[in-house]
């Protein structure tokens, strides 16, 4: 079992959902990224997704391209954010991490020597949103040739047999968008979506986790009481640029990842 595996089955044994949560890295630096993710995983944070900040983030809504150009502008790079990787790994051990970011970014790195780099450094896997199935074949033999996973995204839009297919290869968890369009916090998530996310359980051969548009405990708890585990990103990088400064933003953070993990262990 990997990190990502013992992390769901840990979670599982306390009887509580798991908290995943999006970091962009770099945002406002990646010296403030370095302190930022062992706070969240002190405050209760289950798993880390390493967003790599990119020119052109189609799948992300206004908070995490804003995000994104913060980090670029500041010199933030991958080369950068797995320097970083390796400090993170010292300093939460146990704590499963994502790189999330486009085909782009890997495919200018060279995906061999990122998924040497991954393994070497203590990351877990990938996730890519804008490699679809029909072309992960470039990716996924290199992964499994380092012990890497690549994490499979669903949509409320994933017709039922390209669901099946994805389901099938699917490694690590499962993340299942909760609703159409962009990333970004939201008032209200679908009323349907206890309803998706109970069928794609059903099928699933690995853990499901939820996310874009969760913002608050309320959400999480809601969404957690159909899913293995709930992602939340846009509402962590607003709370960071509302505080005053760095060390304001770290406590913020902390703040709600602690609603946010109280919320899912209810």
């Amino acid at each position: 079992m990997n990190r990502i595996d013992n992390m769901f089955a840990k979670c599982r044994a306390e009887g509580r959902k798991a908290l995943i949560m999006f970091v962009s890295a770099g945002d406002p630096s990646l010296a403030f990224t370095r302190r930022l993710v062992p706070a969240l995983v002190e405050a209760g944070a289950d798993l880390i997704e390493l967003g790599v900040p990119f020119s052109d983030p189609m799948a992300d809504g206004p908070t995490i391209q804003a995000a994104s150009e913060r980090a670029l502008a500041g010199g933030a790079n991958l080369e950068g954010i797995l320097e970083m990787a390796e400090g993170l790994r010292r300093d939460c051990p146990e704590t499963p991490m994502v790189l999330f970011s486009y085909y782009n970014v890997v495919l200018q790195y060279g995906v061999e020597r990122l998924a040497a780099a991954s393994a070497r450094l203590g990351i877990d896997g990938w996730l890519l949103v804008d490699v679809p199935p029909e072309e992960e074949g470039e990716v996924v033999p290199i992964l499994e040739q380092h012990g890497l996973v690549k994490i499979s995204l669903l949509a409320p839009t994933t017709p039922p047999e390209r669901m099946a297919e994805i389901l099938r290869r699917a490694k690590g968890f499962v993340y299942y968008i909760t609703v159409a369009g962009v990333t970004g916090a939201r008032l209200e998530l679908p009323e349907d979506l206890a309803e998706h996310l109970a069928a794609v359980r059903e099928r699933s051969p690995v853990p499901v986790a939820a996310g874009f548009g969760v913002s608050s405990p309320e959400q999480a708890r809601m969404v957690g009481g159909q899913a293995d585990g709930v992602i939340v990103g846009s509402r962590l990088i607003n709370v960071i640029q509302e505080a005053a400064d760095e060390e304001g933003a770290l406590q913020k953070a902390r703040e709600l990842v602690r609603s946010l993990a109280a919320a899912l262990a209810e």
